[in-house]
């Protein structure tokens, strides 16, 4: 049986969006032409490959044996694909990353602006997630992360800055009312805006000097999931409602300009810069060989954050 490889493409596109909308958003086509694609693939097998619902799909198990049998081949035919690509000048094609909030915010403004002027020809996704994730799961061509959330069997390669630090800061009028806060146990006393995980436990905030490490669990006004609503702590601090502690490249412009001040600075935590990092088992799509090259020869002072107002 031959089956139109647009619609197996489709079906694959799918399963890896989690759902029509974002498969047709990442692949730049319709909703409606995607699905319209599967249910001709179903027709030709005599079989349900998804379980629709409104809100979300599943596999079902002859989906599943599907999915798990197309990913190599779809794999080496896209490898084909971008061998073929390789004997032109300019390498074309699409770039998916993976990467936290404070790298898209703070490190990659300085990277891909130059990047997709040397390469005219690529397009570069970015999905801004701060948990682990599996990237050649979730349909991305490379991550960045930081090295102890770096997956096994992977190629890590710097980016942007080779040390980074987490700080604490309030705002002037906060600190003038309430005090300065001169151990991190002083910060049960006080108002403090937090990050907390997607399951909805707080994150501790951990501080460490000469060895001595403690961990605060205090209480704030405000708490939010991480990613970019980290601005919404940030503006909340500067108002003067409590104490802060993120990352120092986030903090920065507020920090230059008065409208916060570092509090606790012998209790900064202080840790590696961001890896991007890859699959070393499999041919590189042209897109990305040229993004691990552009970053390889892009001196380190270009590659440091250029940190917004």
């Amino acid at each position: 049986m031959s089956l139109p490889l647009d619609d197996l493409a489709s079906f694959m596109a799918v399963v890896r969006a989690g759902g029509f909308r974002e498969a047709a958003r990442l692949s730049g086509g319709s909703a409606s032409a995607i699905s319209e694609a599967v249910r001709r693939l179903e027709a030709r097998l005599g079989l349900r490959l998804l379980h629709r619902t409104t809100r979300s799909i599943a596999l079902t198990e002859a989906g599943g044996r599907l999915f798990a049998r197309l990913s190599p081949a779809m794999g080496e035919i896209e490898a084909a694909i971008d061998a073929a690509q390789d004997a032109t000048d300019q390498p074309a094609g699409t770039l998916r990353l993976n990467v936290p909030a404070n790298v898209a915010r703070t490190v990659l403004p300085a990277i891909l602006p130059p990047f997709l002027k040397a390469f005219p020809q690529v397009r570069v996704e970015v999905s801004v997630e701060d948990g682990f994730v599996d990237i050649l799961a979730s349909g991305a061509d490379a991550g960045i992360r930081y090295e102890e959330r770096l997956e096994q069997d992977m190629i890590a390669l710097p980016i942007g800055p080779r040390q980074q630090r987490i700080i604490t800061a309030a705002a002037p009028a906060y600190l003038a009312a309430r005090g300065r806060p001169r151990h991190p146990r002083d910060l049960l006393d006080h108002a403090c805006m937090r990050l907390r995980f997607s399951s909805g436990t707080p994150a501790i905030w951990e501080f460490e000097r000469d060895g001595e490490v403690i961990r605060i669990d205090p209480a704030g006004p405000l708490l939010v999931e991480p990613g970019l609503a980290c601005d919404l702590l940030l503006e909340t601090a500067i108002a003067g409602l409590g104490i802060v502690r993120l990352f120092e490249d986030w903090l920065r412009p507020a920090l230059d300009n008065g409208t916060l001040e570092r509090v606790l600075e012998d209790w900064d935590e202080v840790f590696s810069g961001p890896m991007l990092y890859y699959s070393g088992r499999r041919h590189l799509p042209a897109p990305l060989r040229a993004f691990v090259d552009f970053i390889r020869d892009m001196p380190l002072a270009q590659r440091l954050p250029h940190l917004p107002a």
